[in-house]
């Protein structure tokens, strides 16, 4: 099964948690044991696992990863505004795919973990492609 889910950022840098989105579409293909594999087709966006309990670890990660990459002029590729340069070194270091393990039409994930959808050069409408197999 694939699916897209449609993503309006509203800040430049932020976190989103999909988590749910992306179980509802495990639950809906109805593979019982497989893989599911999300992709984020956008050079200034990425994926991750971390965890969701705590908003506030959201805002560190997001504060952290600002901090090392910060958006500034200095960048050898200037084709587009310096938050656009920023954003596609950020994106590589989240990168911009994940697989997780489908048991019983759900995905596997520790208690604290969820799945995270980066905006790097926001605001913007973005998606996360969706595809669950079956063994």
């Amino acid at each position: 099964m694939y699916k897209e889910i449609e993503l309006n950022t509203k800040e430049s840098e932020c976190l989103i948690n999909i988590t749910e989105e992306v179980k509802q579409v495990v639950r809906e293909s109805k593979v019982n044991e497989g893989i599911c594999v999300i992709y984020v087709p956008h050079t200034t966006a990425g994926i991750t696992i971390n965890s969701g309990l705590d908003e506030m670890t959201l805002v560190d990660v997001v504060s952290e990863i600002h901090r090392l990459v910060t958006t500034r002029v200095d960048f050898k590729h200037t084709y587009a505004p310096p938050s656009d340069a920023s954003g596609h070194i950020k994106s590589v270091m989240i990168g911009n795919s994940i697989s997780l393990i489908v048991k019983k039409s759900e995905v596997i994930l520790g208690r604290s973990q969820s799945i995270l959808f980066f905006e790097f050069d926001g605001p913007r409408k973005r998606r996360a492609m969706i595809r669950v197999m079956s063994e």
